[in-house]
């Protein structure tokens, strides 16, 4: 019996160099991909919070008294957002004091912040529709979470200040 030999390679080896090829590719991937992630989150985000901490920092005792303050006042304060159209809507604050009874002459001011896009911040303007309720219409604003900064002003003072997180939807 014979035996060929054939000096003809096999096209599905596996060689060093396809071993080294299919290696460099799979981590240049991976590599290509982090680049774009990293390049759009800090593009989109640039992790300031406040513009000058030191500014902050010196006027923190000072929040800290005027929300002790604002907890001893005992205030109720409700809010309401409502659509209108498709872009535009009404806030309703209503506002009592820690025995029930509706806060007059008072003046609200109420910031509505976009937490993704800076330049999208909507103010709100208030007038009262008695019995301790005020309302205020807001125009163009997009669906989303928002972040709603209610202010309460009495005899030019701050009495009163809150934070929260609404989610606006047609």
């Amino acid at each position: 019996m014979t035996m060929v030999q054939s000096n003809m390679k096999d096209p599905k080896a596996i060689t060093g160099k396809t071993v080294l090829v299919w290696l460099l590719a799979f981590f240049g991937v991976i590599f290509t991909a982090n680049a774009v992630f990293i390049y759009l989150a800090l593009g989109s985000f640039p992790g300031v919070v406040v513009e000058s901490s030191y500014e902050a920092g010196q006027a923190y005792n000072e929040e800290i008294a005027a929300a002790k303050a604002q907890a001893d006042l005992n205030w109720q304060i409700s809010t309401e957002f409502t659509r209108t159209s498709s872009a535009d809507g009404k806030l309703v604050v209503t506002a009592n004091d820690a025995q029930g009874t509706p806060l007059y002459g008072v003046v609200l001011h109420a910031l509505l912040r976009n937490p993704v896009h800076d330049d999208a911040d909507v103010k709100v303007d208030f007038t009262a529709d008695g019995g301790g309720r005020y309302v205020g219409t807001v125009e163009n604003l997009a669906d989303g979470n928002w972040t709603l900064i209610l202010e309460i002003e009495q005899d030019g003072e701050r009495k009163f200040r809150s934070e929260n997180r609404i989610f606006v939807k047609n």
